[in-house]
C-alpha cells in the first residue's frame, strides 16, 4: 500500500502535538504547587515518557494509512490536586492549559508557515510547497483541531472543566480526587489522516492572500 508523504508529515506532526499538550499539563500543574508530574518524569520533552504504544503510534498510523480520521492520545499526566494552592480554581488552569498550548502552536506554527511561503515564487498547488512550509501548514491545522475537539464539554476532554466551574463548589469538590486523577488519563486529538486535503487542491488564489476546580 502506497503511503505519500504528506501522510508521513500529518502522522508526525499529529504524535508531536498530543505530545506537546500533555506536556503542557504537567507543566502548569507544577507551577501551581504539584510536583507529580515532574515525579514521574512527565515534564520533559524528551517523547518517550509520554507515547502510548497504542495511541500514539499504532492507532494513528493505521488511520493515515487508510486515510480515515484519527483518534489518538499521549500517556496520561498525573496530576493530585491536593497538592495546589488552590485546587479547585488551579484545576480548571491546568485543565486548560492543554488545549491553549495547542492554539498557541497553531499561531506560531501559521505566521512562520506565512512567512515562509511569502519568501517563495508562487504556487498554485499545496504539493508544490517546500516540504518545510507543508509541515508547518499541517503542524498548525493539526492543532487546531487538536484545541477545538479538546475544548468539547465532554468528560474526560479538557472542555468539561469549563462547565464544572460553574457548578456548585460543594458538588464538584466532593468528586475532586476521583475526578482529577481520571481526566488526565486521556487527551483524544482528532483529525484527518492523510485525506486532509484532497490530491490537487489550490494553496492560494492571490499572493497576499485535568481536573475539578
Amino acid at each position: 500500500m502506497h503511503i505519500d508523504e504528506q501522510t508521513f508529515i500529518f502522522f508526525g506532526c499529529l504524535v508531536v502535538a498530543v505530545i506537546l499538550h500533555e506536556i503542557s499539563h504537567g507543566v502548569v500543574a507544577l507551577a501551581f504547587g504539584d510536583r507529580t508530574a515532574k515525579e514521574a518524569g512527565r515534564v520533559t520533552l524528551n517523547p518517550v515518557p509520554h507515547i502510548d504504544p497504542f495511541g500514539s503510534i499504532v492507532l494513528p498510523a493505521m488511520g493515515a494509512i487508510v486515510g480515515m480520521p484519527v483518534l489518538a492520545w499521549a500517556k496520561p499526566v498525573p496530576v493530585n490536586p491536593n497538592r495546589m494552592r488552590k485546587p479547585r480554581r488551579d484545576m480548571l488552569y491546568v485543565s486548560l492549559a492543554g488545549p491553549a498550548s495547542n492554539f498557541l502552536l497553531m499561531i506560531a506554527s501559521a505566521l512562520a508557515a506565512r512567512a515562509a511561503y511569502h519568501s517563495i515564487e508562487p504556487v498554485d498547488y499545496i504539493d508544490q510547497l517546500p516540504l518545510g512550509i507543508r509541515i508547518l501548514f499541517t503542524f498548525a491545522l493539526v492543532n487546531l483541531f487538536l484545541g477545538l475537539f479538546n475544548l468539547l464539554p465532554i468528560p474526560p476532554l479538557d472542555g468539561s472543566s469549563l462547565i464544572e466551574r460553574v457548578r456548585e463548589p460543594a458538588q464538584t469538590l466532593t468528586r475532586a480526587p476521583a475526578r482529577a486523577w481520571s481526566r488526565c488519563r486521556w487527551t483524544p486529538a482528532l483529525a484527518p489522516g492523510s485525506g486532509t486535503r484532497p490530491r490537487g487542491t489550490r494553496c492560494r488564489t492571490s499572493r497576499a492572500t485535568r481536573r475539578s476546580r
